[in-house]
């Protein structure tokens, strides 16, 4: 980890968060709607039940339905929330490491620092990414709404979206030729 100047790394940091601090005020948002789509649900059950091809819809349904709406973006909230604090830790991790003219530092040390550091911003957009999942299946509940049928088939397209965006897409072969250029030639 030998960066003299880090403000690029600094203003890429500020980004992340910000994004995911977009996010997290969404899901509030979202919640506060959701909660109140909960107290009327008598009114939501007729207004869907008037859509044509729907199941039977009953209050109690509808609640169901949206309380597993709350059950997501609560989570997907503390995900996000979780995400925004570790790279708040990136932040600190990266105003702490070693300068480059530091002659006390070994290159040993240097390494392992760079390596808990990219650990630290790991997590975080793992913690991002699961936060995302949980707005992608929660279009997938949103079927449900129409029909248990639906549901299911949204559920599996979800999977099939994530499965290749996060295992097929050419942008995580761009990712894995940078890691070994040699090893996997990519044709984008």
């Amino acid at each position: 980890m030998i960066r003299d100047n880090r403000v690029g790394d600094a203003a890429l940091i500020a980004n992340l968060e910000r994004n995911v601090s977009f996010l997290a005020s969404t899901s509030i948002l979202i919640l506060a709607g959701l909660l109140t789509v909960i107290t009327v649900s008598e009114q939501t059950s007729a207004l869907v039940s008037q859509i044509p091809l729907t199941a039977h819809v009953t209050p109690q349904s509808i609640q169901l339905k949206v309380g597993l709406l709350v059950v997501i973006f609560v989570h997907a909230f503390f995900t996000f929330t979780w995400s925004m604090r570790q790279y708040g830790f990136c932040s600190i991790i990266l105003g702490g490491a070693p300068m480059p003219e530091e002659q006390n530092v070994t290159e040993e040390e240097r390494k392992r620092y760079a390596f808990y550091a990219a650990r630290v911003i790991d997590l975080a957009g793992l913690s991002y990414n699961q936060g995302l999942r949980g707005y992608y299946f929660a279009l997938s509940v949103l079927a449900w709404f129409l029909s248990p049928y639906l549901f299911i088939l949204a559920c599996g397209f979800v999977v099939a979206v994530l499965y290749r965006r996060e295992f097929k897409s050419r942008s995580l072969m761009a990712l894995r030729q940078m890691d070994s250029p040699y090893e996997h030639p990519v044709n984008l």
